[in-house]
């Protein structure tokens, strides 16, 4: 039996990756630091996904798995020596602490093979590929450097498939279980594979894949995280009931569209196929089964608020394609808000334009700043999300009518 190795044996590693390469036909072993759940994967050799809809649930027992501790160098430098392809899922933040495994595990496969090693990376972070390449190489010397070049292929991947936190409720009884929802394309970028390409359960190799990147995070990462962010607004726990707000689902499609509409120019890819997307994504959100939070999903603002992320990185794309992000920037301002409640700034306009600043790393006398200043003063005077509507709604009207 072919053999994968999981780094990350979490939300995503056993709700998605992992459980796509066992369908596939792999044995997979789980690199992890999590005792609890290494030893029940040693033992049980299988776990339970549990698909969720608002209508019900339905189990898919995942079989022919393991688990090594990610402390053990030896046991997990010989996992990945042996294995047949790899993915990471362990959090960007994570990602240079399980290098040392990686190299190790390397040195050991360059001893007796010259064999392609795919590394199908599922981190939530732009340019992982250069990102882990770079941390890697660091720890390599010139000759097994080149080495890598030649045998080792950094796929990045764009995670699609929503995998909330999990509750003992979700887990009903059974430790190892994930609830996920059924969605579960994989996009990766086909030109990074080394040797053949291989036949795993619903990846879809695509190229430019630097549109399906955008694609994830500028139309539906940037959508939930405005619509977490809004919900914060109104004091709403969970996605599903923000969404069901008629003035935060307009807020959320129309800065989707925001963005579908400069990618679309951007890449010359059909808009149609984007605005099917967003409606697919816009009913997902309405999974009340998930039990996704806006707490979760509006998570470590300073990251989503910074110059190449969801929402900044957004509204620059925007603009450089002749767009006006205004529903984008009501998100950024709400997000703003969130970002200063949570490092115990004072909410005022010189908090906000520091943020922008050292955060966002914006000139705050320009366009975009000024956007999201004015929307964040709004906030500040006690808008209501409807007069947030009306105030994108006025200034999407404006920048029609100055191109005409």
């Amino acid at each position: 039996m072919k053999k994968a190795v999981m780094y990350g044996g979490g939300n995503i590693g056993r709700g998605f990756i992992g459980a796509l390469l066992s369908q596939s036909g792999y044995q997979v072993s789980f690199i992890d630091v999590a005792e609890a759940v290494v030893t029940a994967l040693q033992e049980k050799n299988t776990y339970p996904v549990r698909y969720v809809t608002s209508d019900g649930h339905e189990d898919v027992w995942i079989e022919n798995v393991t688990a090594v501790n990610g402390n053990d160098t030896e046991a997990a430098s010989d996992a990945i020596a042996n294995c047949d392809i790899m993915a990471t899922a362990v959090g960007a933040r994570i990602l240079k602490f399980i290098v040392p495994n990686i190299v190790a595990g390397l040195r050991k496969r360059w001893a007796k093979t010259d064999a392609p090693l795919n590394i199908i990376i599922c981190e939530n972070l732009m340019d992982a590929n250069k990102v882990l390449e770079g941390m890697l190489k660091e720890q390599l010397t010139a000759e097994e450097c080149a080495l890598f070049d030649k045998t080792v292929g950094l796929v990045e991947a764009s995670i699609g498939r929503m995998v909330p936190v999990q509750t003992e409720a979700m887990k009903d009884g059974e430790p190892l279980r994930v609830c996920v929802e059924r969605y579960g394309f994989l996009p990766v970028d086909k030109a990074a594979f080394k040797g053949e390409i291989p036949a795993i359960t619903n990846m879809v190799p695509c190229e430019p894949f630097d549109f399906y990147i955008k694609r994830k995070l500028y139309v539906h990462n940037m959508g939930h995280a405005t619509c977490a962010y809004l919900g914060d607004l109104l004091g709403l726990e969970y996605i599903y009931q923000a969404i069901a707000v008629p003035e935060i689902r307009i807020l959320v499609h129309n800065a989707m569209l925001e963005s579908a509409a400069a990618l679309s120019k951007m890449y010359n890819k059909p808009l149609q196929d984007l605005l099917d997307h967003i409606t697919d994504l816009l009913y997902r959100f309405t999974n009340a089964a998930l039990g996704d939070t806006c707490q979760r999903v509006g998570g470590d603002p300073a990251r989503k608020l910074s110059p190449e992320d969801r929402l900044i990185g957004a509204s620059r794309t925007a603009m450089e394609m002749g767009i006006t992000p205004a529903y984008i920037s009501i998100g950024t301002a709400a997000g703003l808000k969130r970002y200063i409640a949570e490092n115990a700034l004072e909410q005022n306009m010189d908090s906000a334009k520091k943020v922008l600043t050292q955060v966002c790393e914006l000139d705050v006398s320009g366009k975009l700043a000024q956007r999201i200043l004015g929307n964040y003063a709004l906030l500040l005077e006690g808008a209501t999300v409807q007069d947030l509507l009306k105030t994108a709604q006025e200034q999407k009207h404006q920048s029609l009518l100055n191109v005409i």
